[in-house]
């Protein structure tokens, strides 16, 4: 069956540093590219950062650039996210999700199959 499990959210203050991990069974992650959203309350499902198939491409949305880093083990059917220097508006469920090919994808529709997320909250 299919899976992609989110891990690793968690309370932490401004400042802080938290690591976000989301494994993948099935037909989910071998040869597609990988993705991180994020949906604060009230607001829309945004693109975090988008990683190939390779790891060799990779996007950052700009309030997140310099501070987040996306990696994936191929080996272990992982995807990663790390995150340093939280800011409070950092604060949302952080869902994972499997594009449609093995490219970067930085369009919410390129993306087929979800994660059902992990909550960070970031305190000031």
């Amino acid at each position: 069956q299919a899976q992609l499990v989110e891990s690793g959210g968690g309370l932490v203050q401004a400042g802080g540093s938290l690591s976000l991990s989301c494994a993948a069974s099935g037909s989910t992650f071998s040869g597609y590219g990988m993705g991180w959203f994020r949906q604060a309350p009230g607001k829309e499902r945004e693109l975090v950062a988008a990683i190939s198939w390779s790891g060799g491409n990779t996007y950052y949305a700009d309030s997140v650039k310099g501070r987040f880093t996306i990696s994936r083990d191929n080996t272990k059917n992982t995807l990663y996210l790390q995150l340093n220097n939280l800011k409070f508006d950092d604060t949302a469920v952080y869902y994972c999700a499997s594009a449609s090919s093995p490219h970067m994808a930085t369009m919410g529709s390129r993306y087929t199959f979800w994660g059902q997320g992990t909550q960070v909250t970031v305190f000031s």
